[in-house]
């Protein structure tokens, strides 16, 4: 089993707030894997053009800035970490700021095409956990492990308050929703449930809970076949 789980790779995706990032580092933890977060990599470039003072609505200045920046990802679970241009992001990429430019960057076809290409080097031979919003579509639909994610807008808007310290859970469900809105919609790479994906509602369920169903599929797909 060693030798499968050190390549194979785990798709998780979803929608904001239904727990893929702590599930997605409990799963990893647990079963020795590499984790990688695809949302904080758009965050990073979203924070990135921020301080540089790049108009976000203006898609061909974020694609050429894009070319600008060297993007770094840690894929260990126990303190998964982002740098940009070798400055260590991971906080500064929380923020309500970044949290409410980042849907208009990461519509931009430059960011796409150059983030899919990092993440792919990234997944390499496998052995990781992989989360964002199009890794079973689009990043690796060849996956042995796909789970898509959701949650209840009350239920996902009061866990993301949570995380960022006590945001308001009406405004905080807002912005969820028309991040949903804007991560369905858009024409490259949309969110939605990939095929011979496993659909998982966070909502009734703890974190162990989850991070217990997601193991239990990897192990499945790690049966041999009879």
């Amino acid at each position: 089993m060693t030798e499968d789980l050190n390549s194979i790779v785990v798709a998780v995706d979803g929608t904001s707030g239904s727990g893929k990032s702590s599930a997605c580092r409990g799963v990893a933890e647990r079963l020795g894997l590499r984790y990688l977060d695809t949302g904080a990599m758009f965050r990073a470039v979203t924070w990135w053009m921020l301080r540089h003072g790049v108009d976000i609505h203006d898609q061909d200045a974020v694609a050429d800035h894009m070319r600008q920046m060297v993007l770094a990802s840690g894929t260990d679970p126990t303190g998964p970490t982002i740098a940009v241009d070798g400055v260590d992001v991971s906080a500064a990429i929380r923020t309500d700021e970044v949290t409410r430019a980042v849907s208009p960057v990461s519509v931009v076809p430059e960011v796409r095409r150059r983030l899919l290409d990092l993440q792919r080097q990234i997944i390499g031979d496998g052995g990781i956990v992989v989360e964002g919003r199009d890794i079973g579509s689009v990043v690796w639909p060849q996956a042995e492990v796909k789970a898509y994610l959701t949650a209840d807008p009350a239920a996902r808007a009061a866990r993301r308050a949570l995380e960022e310290g006590g945001s308001d859970v009406v405004a905080t469900e807002q912005v969820l929703r028309e991040r949903d809105r804007i991560d369905s919609g858009r024409a490259t790479a949309p969110l939605v449930q990939a095929d011979g994906a496993v659909h998982v509602d966070t909502t009734p369920f703890t974190l162990d809970e989850v991070i217990s169903l997601l193991v239990g599929l990897v192990e499945q797909a790690l049966e041999p076949a009879s």
